[in-house]
């Protein structure tokens, strides 16, 4: 099943080239809070699943078309991010690279990136207003978190996983001896972090660590590789990220990105596709004000 935050961050089922309405089936009071719905609805999922699962009888159809698709989770508690993750990405940025020896994900741990960095595929890459810096895509395939999740062993898992995403890790790259500023924060400019087009519940995704992942810019294909190339695997970074802290429900974990990345600039598009998963266009443009601190 496809699940999808859209228009004023409602909750929808997506089928082909319609988004089936079901924000009525679920509990009025999360009128007051709808940025939460997506994870009320994961922490639900055993007592909505059947009802969902009839979204043509119980939803309003609409045309997927009209719908502004929000990030797939507009309101993770925390957004995981594994780095240097694929073999060949590790030191293709040269004097850029911030992960030190050649070590990966395993070595390194995670870092975060802020969940008001999320966009949806109804949205834009919005780069700092006038900024000479280099601002990078990196591919990645997003896990959305089931439940609370401390201490799990790998062997457990993919009990875990409600479902996975597109994630586009947009980046501002250093400057060596110039400008070298902290991994989180130069991954977590507003928009930083595309998310989407919807959640694909973990059913549907067979082999998560066989699919197909790539990118393009303007219609060039920058990225293409595959999840079974990545060092750490799904089952070992929730075992490495629930070692740490607790997992909620809606928590993602971006799984980290192959070789081929490279900058964007306003005025491009982007594209990612991930197999059995989805597929989303951004448009690239700069914010409307320059910042009081530029960048």
């Amino acid at each position: 099943m496809k699940i999808a935050s859209f228009n004023d961050y409602r909750v929808g089922v997506v089928e082909g080239d319609t988004i089936y309405d079901m924000t009525g089936e679920l509990p009025a009071f999360l009128a007051e809070m709808p940025r939460q719905r997506i994870n009320w609805l994961i922490s639900h999922w055993s007592d909505l699943r059947q009802t969902f699962g009839e979204h043509r009888q119980k939803g309003k159809a609409l045309p997927l078309a009209s719908a502004r698709l929000l990030p797939a989770n507009p309101a993770p508690q925390h957004v995981f991010a594994a780095p240097a993750n694929y073999q060949k990405h590790i030191g293709e940025l040269g004097e850029r690279v911030v992960t030190p020896g050649g070590r990966s994900a395993r070595e390194q741990g995670f870092f975060l990136k802020a969940p008001g960095s999320l966009v949806g595929a109804g949205g834009q890459l919005q780069l700092p207003k006038g900024s000479a810096r280099r601002f990078d895509h990196e591919s990645e395939l997003a896990v959305v978190i089931s439940k609370e999740a401390r201490n799990v062993p790998r062997s457990e898992a993919m009990d875990y996983v409600f479902g996975y995403a597109c994630l586009i890790d947009a980046t501002m790259r250093i400057e060596k001896g110039v400008a070298e500023e902290e991994r989180s924060m130069r991954k977590s400019f507003e928009t930083f972090t595309p998310l989407g087009p919807w959640i694909v519940t973990a059913d549907e995704v067979e082999f998560p660590q066989k699919l197909g992942n790539k990118l393009w810019v303007n219609g060039e294909l920058r990225q293409s590789a595959n999840t079974g190339e990545m060092i750490v695997g799904i089952e070992e970074l929730i075992e490495l990220v629930s070692s740490v802290l607790t997992l909620q429900a809606g928590d993602v974990i971006a799984t980290g990105t192959p070789e081929g990345v490279g900058p964007f600039v306003p005025g491009d598009e982007v594209r990612i596709e991930i197999e059995g998963v989805g597929a989303m266009s951004l448009s690239v443009s700069e914010t409307d004000v320059r910042a009081p601190r530029p960048y």
